[in-house]
């Protein structure tokens, strides 16, 4: 697979992560020392992987209230073959987040996110597919 499929192939990983709950996807597709960034209440607020990772493990998952997804890649700016940054729209239960993910390539574990900016766009209902 060329580096640009695994890139693709990171980014599912990272919605899915979000929209299952999934922080053994997180895990896979964050660096270890990562950190996350918002600045959305007038104070830069910094968040590492780890308390991220907590965060998602005790919510509610998208998934569990049968949440229709939605996943928006808005652009990939590729800084250099080994260094990007995807930006996304997504929406998780009722709130719409804007994510700037930065990504490295690493031999070993392949495109990881050493850096995430996000933002609360608004609100939306939760759309549910029917069972």
């Amino acid at each position: 697979m060329s580096r640009t499929e695994l890139l693709f192939t990171a980014i599912s990983t990272y919605l899915d992560a979000i929209y299952y709950c999934d922080v053994e996807k997180l895990d896979a597709v964050f660096h270890p020392s990562s950190t996350l960034f918002d600045a959305d209440n007038g104070e830069i607020f910094v968040d590492p992987i780890a308390s991220f990772r907590a965060d998602v493990a005790s919510r509610p998952s998208p998934a569990s209230f049968n949440q229709k997804r939605y996943d928006q890649i808005i652009t990939i700016d590729w800084l250099s073959p080994l260094s990007t940054t995807v930006k996304l729209r997504l929406h998780s239960r009722t709130s719409i987040f804007v994510d700037h993910l930065n990504f490295v390539w690493d031999e070993q574990r392949g495109w990881q996110i050493v850096a995430k900016i996000w933002h609360l766009e608004g609100a939306c209902e939760l759309e549910v597919i029917p069972a």
